[in-house]
Formats: C-alpha cells, sequence, structure tokens
C-alpha cells in the first residue's frame, strides 16, 4: 500500500511542485470506480459502533482496529474531542442508525497539546473576526479522553452511554491504551 508518506519520497505517486492534490484525488477515484463493486450495504454499520478519533493523518483507523468497509461510523476532529458537532453526529448515529457503543481514540504527541486558546485571538487579528469555535487544545491527553468520555455519558441527547470507552492511541508503537474513566 502506497502511503503519502511514501509518495513524497520520490515514487511515481509523487506530488510534484504545481501539481493539484485534488486532481491527483480525482485521478485516483477514477482507478478506484473501474472496480468498484456496490457492496450492497446501508448506512448501519455492522458493529453498532462509533469511533470518534483524531485528524491526524497518522491514524489509520480501519487498519489498527482490524474494520471492515461497513463495520462504525467514524467521526474525526482535530484532537478527537467531543464538541457539540461530534455529539450531533453520535445522536444522528444511535438515534437514526442504530449505534450502541462509542470509542474515542485520541493519540500521542497530539498537535493540540502545542496550541492555547490564544490561536482563536491570533486568528481574529489576523482576519478581524475571532472563532465562535473553541480550540479545545490540551495539556494531558488522558484528561481529555476522559473529559470527553464525560461529556458522551452526560449528553441528554444520547441513547446509548454505558458503552463508552476512550483510549490513547501510540503513534510510535501503533497499540491503544485504554484510559480509566475515573
Amino acid at each position: 500500500m502506497t502511503t503519502s508518506a511514501t509518495a513524497h519520497t520520490g515514487s511515481e505517486g509523487a506530488i510534484k511542485l504545481g501539481d493539484n492534490v485534488t486532481d491527483r484525488l480525482l485521478a485516483a477515484n477514477r482507478h478506484y470506480a473501474e472496480a468498484f463493486k456496490d457492496p450492497g450495504m446501508d448506512a448501519r454499520p455492522v458493529l453498532h459502533v462509533a469511533v470518534v478519533a483524531c485528524m491526524d493523518a497518522r491514524l489509520d483507523l480501519h487498519e489498527a482496529l482490524g474494520l471492515e468497509l461497513g463495520d462504525c461510523h467514524t467521526i474525526r476532529n482535530a484532537g478527537g474531542v467531543v464538541t457539540d458537532d461530534v455529539i450531533r453526529s453520535l445522536t444522528i448515529s444511535q438515534r437514526k442508525l442504530g449505534t450502541r457503543s462509542v470509542v474515542l481514540i485520541h493519540h500521542t504527541n497530539c498537535g493540540l497539546e502545542s496550541l492555547t486558546e490564544d490561536f482563536r485571538s491570533e486568528l481574529e487579528m489576523e482576519v478581524g473576526q475571532r472563532p465562535a469555535w473553541a480550540v479545545e487544545s490540551f495539556r494531558d491527553v488522558d484528561q481529555d479522553v476522559r473529559q470527553s468520555m464525560q461529556r458522551v455519558r452526560t449528553s441528554p441527547f444520547l441513547l446509548h452511554t454505558d458503552d463508552v470507552r476512550g483510549f490513547v492511541f501510540d503513534v510510535r508503537t501503533g497499540l491503544l491504551r485504554e484510559v480509566d474513566p475515573a
């Protein structure tokens, strides 16, 4: 499997200066579609699980968790934190598409550990408008996982809050470490 990390080192799929990455993605899609067969499934995940994780490019969630197409819903954002929009997606996932379990995955060496809420002020100075959203930066990844678990467990919109577990993915070893919610 060619990854973007190897593509940048001179492989034939490398993006060269002046190339448009979106055009490259569209070409890859055309190639994918040539052999595509409709799997005949609907949007309900087979394993009845939703995974909330960081958008970090180093996390290949399907590979790391042994998942196949159709197994889960995947919700990703910066930090993998549970925001109002994540609650919105989880609510739809549970109430309309049958998920019952929630797995939260943060990771080591996360970029949000080096940011602060001052980032919003910096943006305001640059563009003249302060973002309405919080950065959700953190210093302690385990504590942030606990906070995310608590946000899921206490949401009045979610039907199933008894099977919520949180983990930290180690970007060097690929292993998940479970975080005690207490």
